[in-house]
């Protein structure tokens, strides 16, 4: 934990079980994931509860050219 680039770890049931947890309260409250969100990640974290995902190395990678691209490819 604490610097860009490192690999996801799956914790799906994590966020599936927390998003549950939030939702029993009857508040509106954001869901945020941080750390190894990149395209293929991205999708499944939405789908286990995800409100807000982090993906600095996922966008920033290859340089600014990229960085719509990139954008795109984890919006799916």
């Amino acid at each position: 934990p604490g610097f860009g680039g490192q690999s996801f770890i799956p914790l799906f049931d994590k966020i599936k079980a927390a998003r549950q947890m939030i939702d029993a309260t009857g508040r509106q409250i954001d869901l945020q994931v941080d750390g190894g969100v990149n395209p293929q990640t991205a999708k499944q974290c939405v789908e286990a509860g995800a409100d807000l995902l982090v993906a600095g190395t996922a966008v920033f990678k290859d340089g600014p050219d990229k960085y719509a691209e990139n954008i795109a490819a984890l919006k799916g």
